[in-house]
């Protein structure tokens, strides 16, 4: 009976696992095995004539029948094992889902604990969070309150030793403390609200500008005016006595006071020229009619000794007037009494003429404070225009004078006309009055001293040269230096003696050569020429 049941269920087994190929060959896989009864397409008759290829080896057939049946008990055996196997299958399924389920209930439960952990452990990390930010804004609040509290203990303490050094006069401290009070100070600017800290830097202010008038004073006091700006010309050597000595005490006492690039002790020597020049100006439009000519030449040549002194000593940087200032490359001077610069070709040439032992003209001023004091002597110069008028008529008397005296020059056979001495010594004084007015100014005295000696060049024509011609019979109206140059023929050619030739020529040669030296000592333009032209 059982075993009909289980051939029963082996022929419904069969007829439902009917397995797709690909069922098939996923267990062939798995599951290899090289038996022909495992193959999906088994065919019993091909299965049988493998067994059994030829009529001998069917003697062999019990054997192979009794193989069979034992395999076939076995499988019967197994299947038998698992088919009664089966019959638990469906209590054990059920308790396994419920403990499954139990398990997963579990697995759900002990999820939930961690997920609820987890926010326990996100909300604990917030916490902490916040009470780090918390405590970095308390660290930086703090560190910024003790800064400032510093700041402001400092700048309270410096505001105090300020005005009190202020009051000793302690500079030197009190430079280096100011800059570190302002520096400090700096850091309050949007803390000026509150009136202690408004307080504090309205009592700094107030030490600056107690500090500033404090040094004004101080420095007026080091450097007294009274009694500076009175003195007449005869006593101005005290006046660049007195700055000299005032710029070194400077030196010692406040030179290190201010940088170096302020260049102070240049300034207070530019603003005493500027209060000289006013000064004296003032005075001597007040006391014109004292001024002497030695007096003023002394005056002039102390002035311009001090400028030159100015001029070795700073270099001009804080010249402000264009018509003083320092110029990088001086214009090219027109006035022919000043030396250009030589080049070594120039000085090689007078070299081989021998003109070295000639004296020379004075280099062109290059000096920055040229001026500056002196400038002021120009209005002033006709004085020294005047002497000079006077001095020239003097000369020129007393080269008439002596012509007359010494007479005519000796006949001479062996030389030409020689120049009258005297012709010499009015351009030799001609030449040294143009060089040190030259010196002063290049403007209107220069001119009116060019015009008074052309009007005593033409008297030295007149007196000297012409009015010494010799007398003709023939010429009713006496000689001239034209009437000589010109040809004449027959009864018209007067006739001289050796000594009258010889007077005649040296007074020609004598106007050749005052009309050559005159254009080599005229500006372009210049009148002076047509005394002898």
């Amino acid at each position: 009976m059982m075993e009909e049941e289980e051939l029963e269920f082996v022929e419904e087994l069969e007829a439902v696992l009917q397995l797709t190929p690909e069922v098939q060959l996923a267990i062939e896989q798995v599951f290899p095995s090289q038996d022909p009864l495992d193959r999906a397409d088994f065919n019993a008759v091909e299965y049988i004539n493998t067994l059994f290829p030829t009529e001998q080896s069917l003697a062999n057939i019990d054997e192979v029948v009794n193989k069979i049946r034992l395999k076939i008990r076995r499988l019967d055996d197994n299947i038998r094992t698992v088919v009664r196997g089966q019959t638990n299958v469906g209590q054990d399924g059920r308790q396994a889902l419920e403990e499954a389920q139990k398990a997963i209930q579990q697995l759900f439960g002990k999820i939930k604990d961690i997920k609820d952990k987890a926010e326990k452990s996100e909300q604990m990390v917030k916490e902490i969070t916040r009470d780090i930010k918390q405590l970095d804004h308390a660290k930086r609040h703090l560190t910024t309150s003790i800064t400032t509290l510093n700041h402001l203990h400092m700048l309270a303490g410096g505001v105090d030793s300020l005005e009190a050094m202020t009051r000793r006069r302690q500079y030197g401290e009190v430079a280096n403390l100011l800059q570190g009070v302002m520096n400090v100070l700096e850091h309050f600017h949007k803390y000026m609200g509150i009136p202690q800290i408004r307080q504090l830097s309205e009592r700094v202010k107030a030490a600056q500008t107690e500090l500033g008038q404090q040094i004004l004073a101080d420095f007026e006091e080091a450097f007294p005016s009274q009694g500076t700006k009175v003195a007449w010309l005869d006593k101005i050597d005290r006046r660049y006595a007195w700055i000299k000595r005032q710029l070194v005490d400077y030196e010692e006492k406040y030179g290190r006071m201010f940088p170096r690039e302020w260049c102070m002790a240049e300034r207070i020597a530019v603003e005493f020229c500027h209060v000289t020049r006013t000064e004296l100006a003032k005075i001597m439009r007040t006391r014109a009619k004292e001024i002497e000519v030695k007096l003023l030449l002394f005056a002039i040549q102390r002035t311009t000794n001090f400028e030159g002194f100015l001029a070795k000593r700073f270099s001009g940087c804080t010249l402000t007037d264009g018509t003083l200032k320092k110029l990088e490359s001086p214009p090219p001077s027109t006035n022919p009494f000043l030396e250009d610069e030589p080049t070594p070709e120039m000085e090689e040439l007078a070299t081989e003429k021998g003109d070295l032992d000639q004296p020379k003209k004075p280099k062109a001023p290059d000096n920055p404070f040229h001026g500056i004091v002196s400038k002021c002597f120009e209005p002033h110069l006709y004085v020294y225009i005047e002497s000079q008028d006077k001095n020239l008529g003097e000369l020129i008397d007393r080269f008439v004078a002596d012509f007359k005296a010494q007479g005519p020059p000796k006949p001479n056979t062996d030389e030409g006309g020689a120049v009258l001495p005297s012709c010499a010594d009015l351009f030799v004084y001609y030449k040294k009055c143009m060089v040190q007015c030259s010196q002063l100014s290049t403007g209107e005295p220069m001119i009116a001293l060019t015009t008074i000696f052309q009007k005593y060049l033409r008297e030295y024509a007149w007196k000297i040269l012409s009015g010494n011609l010799p007398k003709t019979t023939t010429s009713s109206g006496g000689l001239t230096i034209s009437s000589l140059l010109k040809e004449k023929e027959g009864s018209e050619v007067a006739k001289f003696t050796l000594e009258e030739l010889c007077l005649i020529c040296s007074i020609l040669s004598t106007a050749e050569y005052c009309l050559a030296t005159t254009q080599q000592v005229s500006c372009p333009g210049c009148p002076l020429t047509t005394s002898f032209s």
